[in-house]
């Protein structure tokens, strides 16, 4: 994914090898570590050559060869840390860099008292001005209308099977009530645009499906009154954002991380849970039930929008900043 958003942005890509030393068998463990090792010389040659004020990692194994060097070499350097638990990769590289910076305030239990700061999840330039988008403006968008509830269904750039199946097979019960815009990810694209043909034609004028969105993603979240999704780290920035209620679908093949943040989310009363393995039953009931009930909906919407840190950008760029001063001191 890097390979494709980076080079759009007009930034600049360099990679190194890497992988996963927790939760994986000892033989991949020690080809792993392998990795790792091998990947300080050229992590070496990546800072020598770019020389940094200031180094920002986001987590994963790949960041530890270049925490070493960046340590090593009194480059300063400072975590972001997207989700609200952090994993075993990040707890261990943050004891070399000098700031963390949190999305929420329920992630600073983590480290040491004094090390963190709340910045908040930055979104897209592109997100966050489509937030001031007329919701009439966003549904005409998607030639939609405005007297329908509109559910949002993604799950990644690739998709998210189990998702994009327990969907496919509620379509003939919730286009009877409601009209959703569907990003069903690249992997299952060819069988979701098949099943989508198959629909009969006054339930497929309100259902609009794309392997992926760039542009228009905005305007699929200003449209939305719901949102179905995985809970990665982006949820707890983008819908905020939008002040939109959610139900999140942990993905149940990893560590915690997406439990921990559809809970945070749940807690705060911005979202319900669903488990991976209730979709078939429960997607359908669930979503009718709450895109439906009016008062509820609003209640999540103002208690998401109260997790929204607006300026999470420029305060995580002051961050930054700060330590590179510092440094240049």
């Amino acid at each position: 994914m890097e390979e494709k958003l980076v080079p759009r942005a007009n930034l600049r890509l360099e990679t190194i090898e890497a992988g996963a030393i927790a939760g994986v068998s000892w033989r991949l463990r020690a080809v792993n570590a392998a990795k790792l090792l091998a990947s300080l010389p050229k992590a070496k040659g990546i800072l020598d050559g770019f020389q940094p004020d200031v180094l920002l990692m986001t987590g994963g194994y790949v960041n530890g060869p270049v925490a070493i060097v960046a340590w090593l070499s009194r480059v300063p350097s400072a975590i972001y840390l997207p989700d609200i638990e952090p994993g075993k990769a990040i707890k261990s590289l943050s004891r070399l860099v000098q700031r963390i910076a949190c999305t929420a305030p329920a992630s600073q239990k983590f480290f040491p008292t004094g090390k963190t700061e709340v910045t908040g999840y930055p979104i897209r330039p592109e997100l966050r001005a489509a937030t001031k988008l007329d919701k009439l403006e966003a549904l005409a968008k998607f030639n939609f209308r405005a007297d329908r509830p509109t559910l949002f269904v993604f799950g990644g750039s690739r998709g998210a099977r189990s998702i994009n199946q327990a969907l496919i097979a509620s379509l003939p019960q919730l286009l009877k009530k409601i009209q959703i815009i569907h990003i069903s990810g690249t992997l299952d694209w060819l069988d979701i645009e098949t099943n989508s043909n198959m629909l009969a034609p006054e339930l497929r004028t309100y259902y609009r499906v794309f392997p992926y969105l760039h542009e228009e993603m905005g305007a699929a979240f200003k449209a939305a009154d719901l949102v179905l999704a995985r809970a990665g780290a982006s949820m707890l920035g983008e819908c905020p954002a939008f002040g939109l209620p959610a139900i999140l679908v942990p993905y149940p093949y990893a560590w915690r991380y997406q439990k921990v943040n559809a809970d945070f989310m749940v807690d705060r009363g911005a979202a319900e849970r669903l488990d991976d393995d209730k979709l078939p039953a429960e997607l359908s009931p669930m979503v009718i039930s709450l895109i439906q009930d009016k008062t509820r909906l609003a209640e999540m919407s103002a208690n998401a929008k109260d997790l929204d840190v607006p300026n999470a950008g420029d305060n995580l760029a002051k961050l930054l900043i700060g330590l590179a001063k510092r440094a240049i001191r």
